[in-house]
């Protein structure tokens, strides 16, 4: 490989450069910086850019060893090419507001109309990132589409007749818990609150309550012991020890316990007891603006595939077992938005629907194997095995109509949370949508009705 010091040391200093403080001089001090071969000076250098000591010998180091890396290689033959050297524990320190930096000072993802200041809970996809997005799809339609015989796609409207979200449940039952804060009329997810009793070691006595924003389980702790300093501020209890937090979200507390839990805002007991809030974007169709004109924007992609079932299974000639596969939009009102693209307003789902014959002894095998598949996948594309983990919804977390459901979890920086659920719906969707139709959507299968099995995949 030809060597080329100048261009490899000043791609150096972009990336420490660009991952760092704002420079006003940054252009100035590259080709000082470019020249420079050991940690020391440029050590020295970054403290006089007003790096604290601690930050300016951490990107010395980082970029004596990129240099040391791309020698090595340059003296090797001249067909290999330069390797990335990964940092192992760098996920374990990394913060969303570093990931957040990096995505907007890369082209990834920026604030949807943030010349306006932006818009909670909506993105947009930058130059990379929609070529990094779309190539993801590419990826996944390929593997579960293209290369079966088993599964067709399907890309459906974004809004359809209001009926299809009364027959689905949606009207009546998609709805998360909210709680207001009565003084600064600010709302929050009741399930993503989180309270514990301040009970001291000494006595058992309980002398107030921290809440708090679900986070990582250190995050949540740190944040509760900082509230619970500042509720025993002045107090004879200050300084004292306390017994380990027990934290239930506010679903789970009652009116009593309501009364004396701190808002997040305003550090006084001023929430309400929760309601459900329905998550779906309203809007009118046509020139009227009346009860008759409204629609909704579909919250998931899986409905435009069961009111499809039989024009997809007609058109397409396929046998059970067979899917529909779907990539598109979907829309949700979240209540309080976070951890950035984790939880939007707008965001992307690739979902299949795997439709299979009835009978309690057929839907397992099925089961496991789209949850194997669907981990495959996922390690394929590059997310790391030892993040993943398997959250199986037994007893009320189960969907009444569900046989069994299992998501794939993921370790982000902000906690565990889901990443894709695998579940085994049965026939629910399908009797629904037929009675709410008063069309048929079954077809016969050895004298008997089918079912099915949806794989849902949010991205």
């Amino acid at each position: 490989m030809p060597s080329f010091p100048f261009h490899r040391k000043t791609l150096a200093l972009s990336l420490i450069l660009s991952a760092s403080a704002n420079l006003d001089n940054m252009y100035a001090f590259q080709s000082t910086l470019a020249r420079t071969r050991s940690a020391a000076p440029l050590r020295t250098t970054l403290q006089s850019c007003s790096f604290s000591n601690r930050r300016a010998a951490v990107l010395a180091s980082s970029y004596q060893h990129f240099m040391t890396a791309t020698d090595t290689s340059n003296t090797s033959s001249s067909s290999s090419s330069l390797k990335v050297i990964p940092i192992q524990d760098a996920y374990e320190k990394v913060t969303m507001d570093e990931i957040v930096s990096l995505c907007k000072r890369r082209g990834i993802i920026f604030p949807s109309s943030e010349i306006y200041n932006g818009f909670a809970g909506f993105y947009d996809y930058g130059p990379l990132g929609a070529e990094l997005k779309k190539n993801v799809k590419d990826i996944w339609w390929k593997t579960f589409v293209t290369a079966r015989e088993d599964v067709v796609g399907l890309d459906s409207s974004i809004i359809h007749n209001p009926t299809t979200w009364k027959s689905s449940g949606h009207l009546d039952g998609f709805s998360d818990p909210m709680v207001d804060c009565k003084e600064t009329k600010l709302r929050y997810r009741a399930d993503q609150l989180f309270a514990s009793p301040i009970v001291l070691k000494e006595t058992s006595e309980t002398i107030g309550w921290v809440c708090i924003q679900e986070a990582n389980d250190e995050d949540m702790v740190k944040d509760a012991k900082k509230m619970a300093k500042q509720v025993m501020k002045d107090t004879p209890h200050q300084g004292k020890d306390i017994e380990a937090f027990q934290f239930r979200d506010l679903t789970q507390v009652s009116e009593e316990e309501m009364s004396m839990i701190p808002s997040p805002a305003t550090g006084k007991p001023t929430l309400t007891m929760p309601r459900d809030f329905n998550l779906m974007f309203q809007t009118n169709v046509g020139a009227m603006s009346d009860g008759s004109s409204v629609a909704y924007l579909r919250p998931e992609t899986a409905q435009g595939i069961f009111i499809n079932f039989k024009n997809a299974l007609g058109t397409s000639r396929a046998k059970i077992p067979f899917g529909v596969a779907q990539i598109g939009k979907a829309f949700r009102n979240e209540i309080t938005p976070r951890n950035f693209i984790f939880r939007s307003r707008e965001f992307e789902q690739m979902e299949v629907e795997y439709f299979i014959p009835p009978g309690d002894d057929v839907w397992q095998p099925f089961h496991e194997k789209w949850m194997q598949d669907s981990k495959d996948f996922l390690v394929s594309v590059g997310l790391r095995e030892d993040l993943m983990g398997w959250d199986v919804h037994e007893g009320d977390k189960l969907a009444h109509y569900a046989r069994a459901c299992t998501d794939i979890t993921f370790r982000f920086p902000f906690g565990v949370q889901e990443l894709m659920g695998i579940a085994a719906r049965g026939d629910f969707d399908l009797t629904q949508h037929s009675e709410g139709s008063g069309k048929s959507m079954f077809f016969v299968v050895d004298d008997d009705l089918c079912g099915c099995l949806c794989v849902c995949i949010h991205f």
